[in-house]
C-alpha cells in the first residue's frame, strides 16, 4: 500500500534548486493553487512553485499521482513523552505521520516547560510548539488528579507571562478547560485566570470541552449550562476543542440541534477545533455540517492510554485519519487541507512562515498518497463510516530535508498492529 519515494540526482542545475518535487497535485489554500505543478526548494526555503522546474534541480522526487500540500500542522497533540503517562513520541506524531508541525496542548506548564523544551522540542525533527497549561505543572497524569493539578492554587500568572515572553516562537497560547469537573470544583475560576493571562500576553486560549476531571456529583452542572458558562470568558481568536464530541456536557452533547450559542461564538470570532480524540461522533458531525458549522481547524488530540503508562495499543485515530473522515463526510478536499495547514498556521500567528508554499516560506511540505480502495473508519461511539478514498503520508519534507514516514502511529489508516 505505502510505496517508498525515490529520488534521482540531476545534472548540475542551471540555477540553485536543491530539491524539486515534480508532477504532483499541489493544493496550497494560502495561495488558492490547486493544480499539477512542481515545488522547488533551496536550502530550508520554498524557492518556487510552477511548471518545468525539474531541469534546475540538484535532486528531484517524482510525485506524479500524489497530493502535495504545505506541511500539515496538528494543533492538538500530547508529546511530553515519559513525563506525562499518555505522551507519545513527537516525531512519530509528526514527521513520521506526514505532519511537519505539532502543537502540544497543556502537557507542560510554566514550571515544567524547560524540560519539555530540552527533551522534546530541541531533540525532535518535527517542529514542536506548545500551548502551556494554565496550571504550573502541566498535565502529568491525564485527567486523573485534575482536581489537584488544575485547581486555582496551581495557577501563577507572573510565571506564565514570563514564560510566554521568554519563548514567543515556541509558546503560542494557553491550554485550559471548560468542562463539568472543573466547574463542579471551582466554577470558572481557573478559566478566568487563563483568560486574564491570555489577554495580558496577547495569546489565544485553547479550551478543552467535555467531561474530563473528577466531578463533585453534588455540584455537577447541568450539561446544557456548561457552554453558557465558558463562552463569555473567551475572546476572538480563542479556540474551543472537540466541536463534534458526543460528551454530554460538550458543545452539542446529547442534543439534536445546534445550540444558538455556537452561532453567537462564531460571530464573535471564536474558533472551533476537531480535536478528534476518543469522543468524536459522526452523528454530531453530520448534524453540525448540515447546519453549516465546520471546524476552523482539524487536529488529532493524539495521545496514549490515560489509564496506563506509555501505552498506545488502544490508539485508533490520527490526524490524516481525521482528515480522511471529514473528507468522507462530504467536506471538499481543499477545505480539509486548509483546516490542517493555513488555519492552524494563522492560529499560531505564523501564516507567513508555515502552512503555505509561498516562495520564501519554510520548506515544510507534506506529500500524501490518495489510496483508492474501500475502507471503514470508526468514530468514538462505535459507528462505522465507509469510504472509498483515504490519505496516507508518502513523503515529509521538514525544513528542506526529505523524510520517509514510518507511519507507526497511523492505526486507523493501515492494517499494521501498533505495539
Amino acid at each position: 500500500m505505502h510505496q517508498s519515494f525515490s529520488s534521482s540526482p540531476q545534472p548540475e542545475p542551471a540555477a540553485g534548486f536543491d530539491l524539486v518535487i515534480t508532477g504532483g497535485r499541489v493544493i496550497d489554500p494560502a495561495s488558492g493553487l490547486d493544480a499539477v505543478a512542481d515545488v522547488a526548494i533551496a536550502g530550508d526555503r520554498i524557492a518556487a512553485v510552477g511548471k518545468n522546474l525539474a531541469p534546475r534541480a540538484a535532486r528531484r522526487i517524482d510525485a506524479a499521482g500524489k497530493l502535495v500540500c504545505p506541511g500539515l500542522i496538528d494543533l492538538h497533540v500530547h508529546v511530553y513523552e515519559w513525563v506525562t503517562n499518555f505522551g507519545v513520541c513527537a516525531d512519530e506524531a509528526g514527521v513520521h505521520a506526514g505532519v511537519t508541525t505539532v502543537v502540544d496542548q497543556g502537557s507542560s506548564g510554566a514550571w515544567t516547560f524547560g524540560g519539555f523544551k530540552a527533551h522534546v522540542i530541541d531533540k525532535s525533527q518535527t517542529d514542536v510548539r506548545a500551548f502551556v497549561s494554565v496550571n504550573v505543572a502541566g498535565a502529568l497524569m491525564g485527567g486523573m488528579k485534575g482536581d489537584v493539578l488544575h485547581n486555582p492554587g496551581m495557577t501563577d500568572e507572573p510565571s506564565l507571562l514570563a514564560l510566554i515572553a521568554r519563548h514567543p516562537r515556541l509558546v503560542k497560547g494557553i491550554k485550559c478547560h471548560g468542562e463539568s469537573g472543573a466547574l463542579s470544583h471551582w466554577g470558572t475560576q481557573v478559566l478566568e485566570a487563563a483568560a486574564a493571562a491570555g489577554r495580558k500576553a496577547g495569546v489565544p486560549l485553547y479550551v478543552h470541552t467535555g467531561e474530563l476531571f473528577p466531578v463533585m456529583e453534588d455540584r455537577r452542572p447541568e450539561p446544557d449550562t456548561v457552554l453558557a458558562a465558558v463562552l463569555p470568558l473567551l475572546k476572538a481568536g480563542d479556540t474551543m476543542a472537540h466541536i463534534y464530541s458526543a460528551m454530554p456536557d460538550g458543545i452539542v452533547g446529547a442534543g439534536s440541534e445546534i445550540p444558538p450559542l455556537v452561532g453567537e461564538a462564531l460571530a464573535r470570532g471564536i474558533h472551533f477545533d476537531i480535536g478528534y480524540g476518543v469522543n468524536f461522533s459522526y452523528r454530531i458531525a453530520r448534524m453540525m455540517m448540515a447546519g453549516g458549522v465546520y471546524p476552523h481547524t482539524i487536529s488529532s488530540d493524539l495521545h496514549g492510554d490515560f489509564n496506563s503508562y506509555h501505552d498506545v495499543s488502544i490508539l485508533d485515530y490520527s490526524l490524516l485519519g481525521a482528515m480522511s473522515r471529514l473528507w468522507g463526510l462530504g467536506m471538499p478536499l481543499p477545505e480539509v487541507i486548509r483546516r490542517a495547514t493555513l488555519h492552524p498556521a494563522q492560529v499560531l500567528g505564523e501564516a507567513h512562515e508555515i502552512g503555505t508554499l509561498a516562495p520564501g516560506s519554510l520548506a515544510d511540505v507534506s506529500v500524501l498518497d490518495v489510496v483508492q480502495e474501500p475502507w471503514q473508519f470508526m468514530d468514538g461511539q462505535g459507528e462505522s463510516l465507509a469510504v472509498s478514498e483515504r490519505l496516507l503520508p508518502w513523503l515529509t519534507v521538514r525544513a528542506g530535508r526529505p523524510i520517509e514516514p514510518s507511519c507507526r502511529l497511523l492505526p486507523d489508516l493501515h492494517d499494521a498492529v501498533v505495539a
